[in-house]
C-alpha cells in the first residue's frame, strides 16, 4: 500500500485533484461526492423516519434520494470553477 502512495503517477493525480478539473479529477470527485450523499442521507433517513419507517427502509429510501441534489450541484460548481479559472 505504500508502494501505491509513493507511485510518481498517483502523486501527481492526488496534486492534481485540488489544481486541475479534467476529466479524471470530475469523475473522482462525483464518485466521493455521491458516496459521502448516500451515507449522509443514509444517516438523515434513520434519524427523520426510522421509527416510523423502519432504521433499514429508512436508511435505504435516504440513501436513494440524497445522490439526486448532490450530482447536479456538484456538475454545476465544477463547471463554474472551470468557467472562472478560464476567465
Amino acid at each position: 500500500m505504500i508502494d501505491l502512495f509513493n507511485d510518481a503517477g498517483v502523486r501527481v493525480f492526488i496534486s492534481s485533484l485540488n489544481t486541475d478539473i479534467n476529466w479524471a479529477t470530475i469523475s473522482t470527485w462525483l464518485v466521493i461526492a455521491v458516496i459521502l450523499s448516500m451515507v449522509g442521507g443514509a444517516l438523515g433517513g434513520m434519524m427523520i423516519a426510522g421509527k416510523d419507517l423502519g432504521f433499514k427502509f429508512a436508511a435505504i429510501i435516504g440513501s436513494l434520494f440524497a445522490p439526486a441534489g448532490v450530482i447536479p450541484t456538484l456538475i454545476l460548481g465544477l463547471l463554474l470553477l472551470n468557467f472562472l479559472g478560464n476567465y
